[in-house]
């Protein structure tokens, strides 16, 4: 029980035609808000949600002395299609062959502006493909998006994601239950495991389990904390879902509306950008969000001194990430 307003619900969107071909058939959009709209309708933050999360495993860092405050801002989660809870290949059978960032977002706008008559974004803020996803909101949608927080996240997969994300594809592809085109006739148990350890290996540094800060977490060993914190947690999705998203992620681009011109797109953007990559993060470098800063108008750049990879930009369990996060989130937000 929290002490703000929190509501869900579904937002239905009818048949979605998706800008690479194919309809989501009445088309289902879950979403979470925390906080109150003002009057004014200006308090919105949009915070999509990242790969496999959905909004009952990301709205930890909301409270009122947490990353967003609900007592100050009106927080509006959307679950990402392909997580389960908005439409899904794992329950529709029709589900296109890719949905892209543009997509989901396009969906969101219609949420925002349908269900809840808002016009304006004070901010989009987003982690991994999340962060993706708030780079889209400020590309697509600069008339209403005040400010963009990019964290771990980039405009467009770099060519080394897409080599991480085609060997993770490649896994799902491999398992007998395969039946093509990211379609399984059972759960792929065994190649679900070896995605999870995959995924592991890229999820944090070298320098984590050099240190072996998995103990730190409360495991024993290695062995421990790869089953549970990796493999089980992947278990308790479907591999349609995981592959879809994946897809998802591969196909990111902001620069597609300008004929792949990167530096256009980045261009264009109105909005105010906070990128907060993290110092050791081995799929969402530092270098490419500070070639992305160099074509921005207005935007700042805040590296997350850590070596817990990625994961230091969803630092749940790592307090000093944590504390720097909330810090320049804040600040960004009340300047």
């Amino acid at each position: 029980m929290t002490a703000w307003p929190v509501k869900t619900g579904v937002f239905a969107l009818g048949d979605l035609p998706v800008e690479r071909g194919g309809v989501i058939r009445d088309a289902r959009l879950a979403w979470q808000t925390h906080g109150t709209l003002a009057p004014s309708r200006d308090n919105v933050i949009v915070y999509p949600c990242s790969y496999g999360a959905t909004h009952e495993t990301q709205d930890w860092l909301i409270g009122p002395d947490g990353v967003l405050d609900p007592e100050r801002w009106f927080v509006v989660i959307p679950d990402m299609f392909g997580n389960g809870l908005s439409s899904s290949p794992s329950t529709d059978p029709d589900y296109p062959t890719l949905v892209t960032m543009a997509d989901n977002v396009h969906a969101q706008y219609r949420l925002l502006t349908e269900a809840f008559g808002i016009t304006q974004a004070h901010a989009a803020y987003g982690f991994s493909m999340g962060a993706g996803q708030a780079y889209h909101w400020a590309a697509l949608y600069p008339d209403v998006v005040q400010r963009a927080i990019v964290v771990c996240g980039s405009a467009r997969t770099s060519l080394h994601n897409r080599v991480f994300l085609s060997g993770l594809l490649r896994i799902l592809e491999a398992a007998p239950e395969h039946l093509g085109d990211g379609r399984f006739g059972a759960e792929p148990v065994a190649a679900k495991k070896a995605f999870a350890h995959v995924y592991a290996g890229w999820g944090l540094s070298q320098e984590f389990y050099r240190a072996r800060l998995f103990e730190t977490l409360g495991f024993a060993d290695l062995d421990t904390f790869l089953q549970v914190d990796w493999v089980d947690r992947f278990a308790e999705g479907r591999a349609a879902d995981q592959y879809a998203q994946a897809l998802t992620w591969l196909a990111a681009d902001i620069s597609t509306p300008y004929d792949s011109d990167l530096d256009a797109a980045l261009a264009a953007i109105t909005a105010r950008v906070l990128l907060v990559p993290s110092a050791t993060d081995l799929y969402f470098r530092t270098a490419d969000n500070e070639l992305e800063l160099a074509a921005l108008r207005k935007a700042e750049l805040a590296e997350i001194p850590s070596v817990w990879g990625h994961r230091a930009g969803s630092p749940r369990d790592i307090p000093d990430d944590l504390a720097f996060l909330r810090r320049h989130v804040r600040g960004w937000l009340a300047d």
